[in-house]
């Protein structure tokens, strides 16, 4: 399965590096520091293949048929 195919595949959400600054954001409104948040690996394909580093917030947008939109927060770990 090729890159592309990962990313479009029905099960895998939508995965997006935030900013410093939507990081910020967010950490604020979660009351929480990094090290808090669900982790996730630098070695995970989706994190491989969209370019985040150690340390990056990703936002992963999920759809939910009760909730519609839902967001979750990862931090991107060493492996």
């Amino acid at each position: 399965m090729s890159e592309k195919d990962i990313l479009s595949h029905e099960l895998v959400s939508e995965h997006k590096i935030l900013t410093k600054n939507e990081s910020q954001k967010i950490l604020s409104q979660l009351n929480v520091k990094p090290d808090r948040l669900p982790k996730m690996r630098d070695t995970d394909p989706v994190v491989e293949i969209i370019g985040a580093k150690v340390g990056d917030i990703v936002e992963i947008t999920r759809d939910s048929p009760t909730a519609g939109k839902t967001k979750y927060y990862r931090v991107v770990i060493p492996e």
